[in-house]
């Protein structure tokens, strides 16, 4: 037995086959909710995978998932990864320009998608010439045109399928592509081996301890019941479409625990579920996500019991004061984590108790993590700033995208290292404090502005709901910082005065906004994970709020 995600999904199913895996709520508030074991997971994934088998699809193939979050996402996930195919995410809000690129970028030969989508499916199509075979779930919309494959039913796939394994061996060298980006830039795909994306993306087998030596470990531990999985209730609340979804439903997978997914992210609904199913851990993405469940908590909700929670981790965006200290005031039984990681490197660190918009976002990262000099690629010392680096278990590099490659990923001392876009400075501790994404740097002057420190600082105003930060051509200083805010409902009128008078206390003068814009609504991913292209069309004028 390798470092394989299908081998070992397949060692926990074999130790709890009857333990509770996967409890699926689809549009809240309706009540419609399904159930599965971890037996029966792993017989619908079989299913799936030897219906893709039968159609030619195996090792090294790439299957594109363009789902909704759903039993059918984690099911398809794990039918590519039995039969050694590599499962590619989809976006779902991708139009057809969008996703041909994505289709022929990634060289799908399949695609498992959900019915919805049958329309910009058969527009992409014809732009993906390695597409052959199409796995719909669901009833397509009246009057959508049908793509030019015909679409084979998941209902019919599924009957057509044996339950049984009866897969070959497998690899920890097998690979899963994760697409990231499309915020900045084209979408492009992390290779990683499973192996690799097993330690530095799912903690090893123990995200907070030491990592297992075997694999045969991770089937011990739920089998000795030391790992508590029986009781432990995960909620991931992003879409499985972004990797860090995903991969934390394997993590509890890995524990033997229950998964909980929902459809889509409806606040007072994800609540709800907490108190109903005795959720224990919750992931999420930054404010965008938190800050309407602190809403909904202090209001509608105001009473829900969720003293069965004892953590909430967010990752991709960070979680800013404010809200932290709303929601630690309202469920001060749970401990929140500021995680940081990437697509890229998988989990780095946590930040700091202190981290913030006085201090900045301070990580202790784990030891394989450095600051490195974007140049020479070696380690900073203390006080220096370069750009955050991960050794060890990093990917392969970006699918069909070797001078972004070259670019990012390099060795060094016999290790392989992932070069991260994310600055930061290093202390005398080993404290790394992030300063940001340098493709969002703003050049003010000379002066370098970090959008993260900005929007932290802006979004510890009482009247501040969101905000991001960008900048904007200025004839004298080549950039200025503008803002985009979002004002809380009833908050009152703020003006560009309020907002500087509110920053010069935690903002040096060169990063005050000199500029803002109002919108009824920020626009984020569906993971809450920023828009920087919206947000400096915005501020500079060249669409509307």
């Amino acid at each position: 037995m390798e470092y394989n995600l299908a081998d070992l999904f397949e060692s926990i199913v074999d130790t709890v086959p009857d333990r509770e895996a996967l409890v699926y709520v689809d549009h809240p508030g309706t009540g419609a909710e399904r159930r599965l074991t971890y037996a029966e997971l792993d017989r619908a994934a079989n299913r799936l995978a030897h219906h893709l088998a039968d159609h030619g699809i195996g090792p090294g193939h790439h299957v594109g998932l363009h789902l909704y979050n759903g039993i059918e996402y984690l099911q398809a996930a794990y039918a590519c990864l039995k039969i050694r195919a590599v499962p590619v995410n989809v976006n779902y809000r991708y139009v057809e320009e969008e996703l041909a690129y994505l289709y022929r970028d990634a060289d799908l030969v399949a695609l498992i998608f959900e019915a919805e989508f049958t329309g910009r499916v058969a527009a992409a199509l014809p732009h993906a010439p390695a597409l052959r075979h199409l796995v719909r779930v669901g009833s397509p919309p009246p009057g959508a045109p049908e793509p030019p494959i015909a679409p084979v039913a998941l209902a019919d796939a599924e009957a057509a399928g044996s339950p049984a394994r009866g897969f070959g061996p497998r690899s920890a060298d097998d690979q899963i592509v994760i697409y990231t980006g499309g915020t900045t830039g084209l979408p492009k795909g992390v290779m990683w081996r499973h192996e690799d994306i097993f330690f530095s993306g799912m903690g090893g087998g123990a995200p907070t301890g030491e990592p297992v030596k075997r694999p045969q470990e991770l089937a011990e531990r739920v089998a000795a019941g030391g790992d508590g999985g029986a009781g432990l209730v995960f909620f991931p609340t992003p879409p499985l479409m972004h990797g860090t979804s995903t991969l934390t439903a394997f993590i509890a997978f890995h524990f033997g625990q229950k998964v909980v997914i929902h459809r889509k992210y409806v606040p007072e609904e994800v609540l709800r579920t907490i108190e109903r199913e005795r959720v224990t851990s919750v992931s999420l993405v930054g404010d965008a996500m938190l800050r309407p469940l602190v809403d909904a908590l202090g209001g509608p909700l105001k009473g829900v019991d969720c003293s069965s929670l004892f953590s909430v981790s967010s990752s991709g965006a960070i979680l800013s004061e404010t809200v932290r200290a709303q929601f630690g005031a309202l469920v001060p039984n749970a401990l929140l984590l500021n995680n940081f990681g990437s697509s890229e490197s998988g989990f780095n660190g946590t930040a700091t108790d202190d981290a913030g918009a006085e201090r900045g976002f301070r990580l202790r990262v784990n030891s394989r993590t450095a600051v490195v000099d974007p140049e020479t690629r070696a380690p900073v010392s203390a006080g220096g700033t370069g750009r955050l680096a991960l050794r060890g278990h990093v990917p392969l590099g970006y699918y069909n995208d070797p001078a972004k490659t070259a670019e990012t990923f390099f060795e060094a001392h016999g290790d392989r290292w992932v070069l991260l876009g994310d600055m930061a400075t290093v202390d005398e501790q080993g404290i790394v404090t992030v300063l940001g994404r340098g493709s969002q740097c703003i050049n003010s002057g000379g002066e370098k502005v970090y959008p993260e420190e900005v929007e932290q600082a802006l979004k510890a105003h009482p009247q501040v709901y969101d905000a991001l930060v960008a900048g904007v051509p200025d004839e004298r200083w080549g950039n200025r910082v503008a803002a985009v805010v979002q004002l809380r409902e009833g908050a009152g009128t703020l003006d560009l005065e309020g907002i500087q008078a509110h920053c010069r206390s935690r903002l040096a003068g060169y990063k005050i906004p000199r500029a803002v814009v109002f919108t009824d609504r920020i626009q984020r991913s569906p993971s809450g994970k920023a828009d920087y292209r919206w947000a400096k069309a915005v501020a500079a004028g060249e669409r509307e709020a």
